[in-house]
């Protein structure tokens, strides 16, 4: 494993430094075997984040807009905005799940605009507890919404949380959804498994964390300053739960009883890599996940993020065996964040496979990588993004470049994109 990860740790900056100057991306992109169809300002608000789609609708939950907008995309080419959502001023409602008819909603805090970051690296480097310093009001919690008429978003149900709120949650459909959520007393977002039997009654049924983040219980921190321990959320498999724990690495769990989750063991790969880990997908049938480590530093400041290709064929003993192939064709340390951000999850109804995983990348787009031999994955399709033309981001120091954030690919390769701050580009797989 110390041979793999060194490998992995000398193998990008030098190579990117040396790369000749690039000519200007077209509106279009730039791409090889997907194919640009369409673009959307989603509705005059194209700071966007999390996307989901249900009966030929798109749900974009925004970063820095405060709501959700619905586009209706029975035709992919020609987006168009039917309705928007809002759980108010300064409540971020950016993540969403959407399954039987349900839409799910993160509702929290509103952190950018509570916050005077002086860069992109102040969000990631600091606890949620200790980033807020101009507190406004704002919705805490988790929104359940009857879409059965697409365009609708009709709220059913509201489960509070005191704190500062959801950041993302998972929700294939089913009785439980797995929610990384901010409580009072808690250094930063931690697991909560919520109930769903009673759909306008939902209940938290049980909260993990890792040590060191129940401050109000006197638990130590377990990081130095400036790293930062957070559930960014958790994938799960069966019985099995995959949780992404930003500078706190990979915890693999057994939720068989979803009332007391139990640890089965954690792997954290920083140092020596910069952290920031993201999504842990679970690929069942293969007894691997991949995870990915966001990058949150621009122009390379911290090195090069990778995803990880990690073997769980014991599950108490998780062992990092490759990582997905660093985009090379152009210098992406020169302008921006550069790295993994997203992985397309394989929710049921959407595009599923365990050998073709679709990633965003901030700067560099989508990558669409073949992993069949697990240890010496390929990249097999790419897609480069044109740099947004304002930015949205109210953060000062912060780069005008493309920033690809989440990625929903249907069943016929149909690709949703999104970006905070350049709206939604539709794409087609030619894989």
């Amino acid at each position: 494993m110390k041979a793999l990860l060194a490998l992995a740790a000398s193998s990008c900056l030098p190579q990117l430094a040396g790369a000749a100057q690039e000519a200007p991306i077209p509106p279009q992109g730039i791409g090889r075997r997907i194919r640009h169809l369409s673009y959307s300002d989603i509705g005059g608000r194209p700071d966007s984040v999390q996307v989901m789609v249900n009966r030929r609708h798109v749900y974009v939950g925004h970063m820095f807009s405060n709501g959700v907008t619905i586009l209706d995309a029975a035709d992919p080419r020609r987006l168009k905005r039917v309705g928007f959502f809002t759980g108010g001023d300064y409540t971020r409602t950016h993540h969403l799940q959407v399954a039987e008819d349900l839409l799910l909603l993160a509702n929290g805090a509103n952190i950018v605009a509570m916050q005077s970051y002086d860069n992109l690296r102040g969000y990631f480097e600091n606890a949620l507890a200790d980033s807020i310093t101009n507190r406004k009001k704002f919705r805490s919690g988790l929104s359940i919404h009857d879409i059965s008429r697409p365009a609708e978003m009709k709220e059913i149900a509201f489960l509070e949380m005191q704190g500062f709120g959801i950041n993302r949650l998972w929700w294939p459909g089913g009785r439980y959804a797995f929610v990384a959520a901010h409580f009072d007393g808690f250094t930063d977002h931690i697991l909560a498994i919520v109930d769903l039997q009673n759909i306008t009654k939902p209940e938290i049924v049980s909260r993990w964390w890792l040590p060191g983040m129940n401050r109000a219980a006197g638990e130590a921190p377990a990081l130095a300053p400036g790293r930062r321990v957070a559930l960014h959320h958790m994938l799960t498999a069966g019985d099995r739960g995959y949780g992404a724990w930003r500078d706190g690495g990979l915890t693999v769990h057994d939720i068989s009883d979803p009332a007391k989750p139990k640890l089965l063991s954690r792997i954290n790969w920083s140092p020596p890599f910069p952290g920031g880990t993201h999504t842990a997908l679970p690929l069942p049938g293969r007894s691997l996940v991949i995870v990915a480590d966001e990058a949150n530093a621009e122009m390379c400041a911290k090195g090069t993020f990778y995803t990880f290709v990690v073997d769980v064929r014991a599950p108490e003993n998780p062992v990092p065996i490759a990582t997905l192939p660093t985009p090379r064709e152009r210098n992406f340390c020169t302008l921006g964040t550069f790295g993994p951000h997203n992985l397309h999850e394989n929710r049921p109804g959407s595009f599923r496979s365990e050998q073709t995983i679709f990633a965003t990348y901030n700067n560099a787009g989508v990558r669409v990588f073949d992993i069949k031999d697990a240890f010496a994955p390929k990249e097999i399709a790419y897609w480069v993004p044109p740099a947004p033309k304002r930015l949205i981001d109210p953060r000062p120091n912060v780069a005008l470049a493309a920033k690809a954030a989440d990625i929903y690919v249907t069943t016929d390769g149909l690709m949703y994109v999104s970006d905070w701050n350049a709206g939604l580009n539709v794409l087609q797989y030619e894989g």
